[in-house]
């Protein structure tokens, strides 16, 4: 849109105190053509843009020109205070508003302090996703964030294994954890596809100010219908403290199982970094002394036996395995496989 274009160059040219063409271009999404011509036009409209020719020239505002176009509206607000995590605001859809509020900021700044997104965004960066992960983008997710943003009312299939569910929610808040996107929602009402979809992240939080509320993947998504009707938010819910609640009943509730091992001193150090970390906290809170060969006997809590048996391994011979036996008997066939690999012929 035009009009929006030229509001935008204008802000551009006063945050800086001069621009080629080339910048405004490549700022505006355009040809230096049209930032020609759209200078042209702001000038016939009164906004004194000047262009100086030459290997220094560009476009620049003269006469201490300041435009009044600098108040936030309420959507671009929003997005100013996520413009620290640029990744997540392109995904939900807001990078042109925290581009616009940032513009607007640095028009209504002193000229000393123009720089101030320069010199912070030069200093701090926040990558959410995980190493190793090539992050994808949900297609429903610039919809749930719309909804968010506006409290309206969703209609929602969930894909879970082979089964759907459609469900009625009030969106609440979005939470991106460890590049993976995820729904804080109330369900207001529930129609069951096939078999049993319920379980795993769904199970609302522990806590009884937040009974009621659920939690689901976006990706899980299979189709997302946002209607005109909006609903009231209760102002108790803090997504934050909801979220930490969730997360840590969630990670207790995957652990089912116990195993009792046997770690040295190095082996006790290295365990928050091989098992998860609520397991490595349980385990350590109730550790005895150690032995006389500086060895502690430890619970701890796991998952299953197949994923305990992937994470001790990382410890190697700094974890003996006591019980259950069958998980001694996993890691007694690799000792011997390795000795097969490893030993003197």
């Amino acid at each position: 849109m035009r009009a929006a274009r030229l509001i935008k160059m204008v802000l551009l040219l006063q945050s800086r105190p001069t621009m080629t063409a080339a910048e405004l271009a490549r700022e505006l999404e355009v040809s230096e053509r049209t930032v020609t011509r759209d200078a042209q036009a702001l000038s016939e409209a009164g906004v004194p843009v000047y262009a100086e020719r030459g290997r220094a020239g560009g476009y620049r505002l003269i006469g201490g020109y300041r435009t009044r176009l600098t108040g936030l509206a309420r959507g671009e607000a929003e997005a100013l205070f996520l413009s620290g995590v640029p990744g997540a605001l392109r995904e939900m859809g807001l990078e042109d508003a925290a581009s616009a509020a940032r513009l607007k900021v640095s028009a209504a700044l002193l000229p000393s302090l123009r720089d101030a997104s320069r010199t912070a965004a030069q200093r701090f960066h926040l990558d959410a996703p995980n190493w190793f992960r090539e992050p994808r983008t949900p297609e429903s997710l610039p919809a749930v964030a719309d909804a968010v943003w506006d409290d309206r009312r969703i209609t929602a299939r969930y894909r879970r294994g082979r089964d759907e569910v459609t469900r009625e929610l009030e969106p609440y808040g979005l939470v991106l954890k460890a590049g993976v996107w995820y729904l804080c929602a109330r369900a207001t009402g529930t129609t069951r596809a096939a078999g049993n979809a319920d379980g795993g992240l769904e199970n609302s939080g522990s806590g009884a100010s937040y009974r009621g509320y659920r939690v689901y993947r976006i990706d899980r998504f299979a189709a997302v219908a946002a209607g005109e009707e909006r609903f009231a938010r209760d102002d108790g819910f803090d997504l934050p403290a909801f979220w930490a609640d969730r997360a840590e009943e969630f990670a207790r509730s995957l652990l089912r199982s116990e195993v009792v091992v046997r770690l040295s001193a190095r082996g006790l150090r290295a365990l928050p970094h091989a098992v998860d970390a609520p397991a490595a906290r349980a385990a350590l809170e109730h550790a005895p002394a150690p032995d006389p060969d500086g060895w502690v006997t430890v619970t701890l809590p796991v998952e299953s036996e197949e994923v305990a048996h992937g994470q001790l391994r990382g410890l190697g011979p700094e974890v003996e395995v006591l019980a259950p036996g069958t998980l001694r008997e996993r890691f007694a066939r690799d000792a011997r496989r390795l000795a097969e690999l490893y030993g003197t012929p």
